[in-house]
């Protein structure tokens, strides 16, 4: 056991004779290069100049310590500042106004608030990569099992892809609108999603890399937005006379954007140890959930509030810009006085869904290979490319009619997020500290299903959330009984394709939250007392 992690750790000091063993699990973890060219015989030498040229071939298998050459842990607050430091994070503050007619001050409240309350979950998944070396996905046999991993992944690798395909469609759609007739939306789209691609290709640290920079632009972008705004006239009072009185109606109003905005911080939880899985083991906690917590927390809560101050402006122009172009009418309105160059920082706005598609694709290919080992032996930049065709071509064959049908897939596919969070925190708090029935994790074992628990709880647990999800459902596909007493959307995911609103239920998020964390402890305890592991 490992003094300085408290987690059961492999002797860092194998023979040679065990890395030229392509099925031998250290091999795979020190050298994954060398196992994957020894694997594939005639492709050997093409894969090798790959890797060799920089390519990432890490995919899945665990970063053993001494392979931890990542050392600036503030990568992990940059990181995430650029995946939500972006464009399409504008039309969920919109929302606060034109959808659940709050006013400004409470759309704020609610924004910090239950912002707050999501990035504490998403910034508690992110501790987990430093202290196991692993990425998300996997970290989940340690409470499901091998089989409850592989159903993890399927739903991830789902929702990665669903967001992807809103995403480029979003961007590629605007920047064939910019000046309509230049730009067809379908090479807008593989625009997008050619520049989202060639990060994930080259791995972790080209996407870090990409990533530490490209808030800054993008913020400066939105600081000439904010300013041109101010310009225009913010009337922070605008929207009182339209907001529902005190009572059931307000109430309803604040839960339903809160959990919007709940569930926007919360939706990277599933990939949020992904990119710090290469931080040395001994990075304390506390610090990566920090960074981690701002990483989310100001970006987010900016970007939002920033659209609810440009629904406050009541210029009849920029009124009607919104009416007839949805959000990106307005931020087009809020930069036309600034004429090309305003058309060129809205360019560099769209640009910036580019940071925030590079996780959901990078990350799907990582989901791939967590489906087993029949998957992991291939190497990740194919699955990235694989997780790239399918939601370009998703984004091309439906950017006319695919995004309702999209919306209420993403909707149910999301709730699952609620009980991932719930197992995995029970099962490191509970069942895995130091004093604990299983007292730690013990590495060496997550590729190895004899030794990792059989699943039972995690997946039982994982089925009572989801039951917990459908009792509270209000929706067009199906109504649940709960759903049926609110008698309105109570949401917490939110995807527009301008205009197109996507809007989750945040009493179905609360269930299923619930249901699995009852049910879980229980199945869990007493899995352990059957079969010890």
């Amino acid at each position: 056991m490992s003094a300085s992690t408290g987690y059961y750790l492999e002797d860092e000091e194998k023979s040679i004779a065990r890395l030229e063993d392509a099925r031998d699990v250290y091999a795979i973890e020190a050298a994954p290069d060398r196992v994957i060219v020894k694997r594939f015989g005639r492709l050997g030498p093409f894969l090798s100049r790959l890797f060799a040229s920089g390519i990432e071939a890490r995919g899945v298998e665990r970063v053993p310590e001494n392979q931890r050459e990542s050392k600036n842990a503030w990568n992990n607050i940059l990181m995430w500042w650029s995946v939500n430091t972006v464009f399409d994070i504008i039309p969920i503050g919109v929302l606060a106004q034109s959808t659940f007619t709050l006013s400004f001050g409470n759309a704020v409240a609610t924004i910090l608030c239950f912002g707050a309350l999501g990035a504490v979950a998403t910034a508690f998944v992110a501790t987990l990569g430093p202290m196991t070396g692993l990425r998300t996905m996997v970290i989940t046999r340690f409470s499901s099992g091998y089989l409850g991993c592989t159903i993890y992944s399927v739903l991830n690798i789902l929702t990665q892809l669903g967001f992807a395909t809103t995403t480029v469609i979003l961007g590629g759609q605007t920047l064939s609108n910019i000046n309509p007739g230049t730009l067809p939306s379908v090479v807008g789209i593989i625009i997008i999603g050619v520049c989202s691609l060639i990060p994930c290709v080259v791995g972790y640290n080209m996407v870090h890399f990409y990533e530490r920079y490209a808030w800054i632009i993008t913020l400066i972008s939105m600081l000439f937005l904010c300013g041109l705004g101010g310009k225009a006239g913010y009337n922070i009072n605008a929207q009182k006379p339209l907001q529902e009185e005190m009572g059931h109606a307000l109430t309803a109003d604040i839960l339903s954007f809160g959990g919007i905005v709940f569930g926007l911080f919360t939706g990277w939880a599933p990939i949020a140890a992904d990119f710090n899985c290469r931080l040395p083991a001994d990075t304390s906690p506390m610090r990566v959930f920090l960074l981690t917590f701002f990483g989310l927390f100001i970006p987010i809560c900016f970007v939002t509030i920033l659209g609810a101050a440009l629904m406050t402006i009541t210029d009849p122009a920029y009124v009607a810009a919104f009416g007839s172009g949805s959000t990106g009418g307005l931020v087009a309105q809020v930069l036309s006085p600034l004429g090309h160059f305003g058309q060129f920082i809205l360019v560099l706005l769209l640009l910036s869904v580019i940071a925030n598609n590079i996780p959901n694709t990078y990350s799907a290919g990582l989901s791939m290979q967590a489906l087993g080992r029949p998957f992991a032996i291939i190497p990740r930049f194919f699955w990235v490319l694989l997780a790239f065709m399918a939601y370009t071509v998703a984004g091309v064959a439906g950017r006319e009619h695919f995004s309702t049908i999209l919306s209420n897939f993403l909707r149910i596919l999301s709730d699952w997020t609620a009980f991932f969070i719930v197992i995995v925190a029970e099962e490191h708090f509970i069942f895995r500290r130091k004093n604990g029935p299983l007292g730690g994790y013990n590495l060496d074992d997550y590729d190895t299903p004899s030794k990792l628990p059989v699943g039972v709880a995690g997946i039982l647990a994982g089925c009572f959330g989801a039951a917990g999800a459908v009792i509270g459902m209000s929706q067009e596909l199906y109504t649940g009984p709960l759903g049926e007493m609110v008698g309105a959307e109570i949401g917490f995911e939110v995807c527009i394709i301008f205009g197109c609103l996507d809007i989750d239920s945040l009493t179905r998020f609360k269930l299923a939250a619930v249901f699995s964390a009852v049910t879980y402890f229980p199945l869990r305890a007493l899995e352990i007392r059957l079969t010890g592991r």
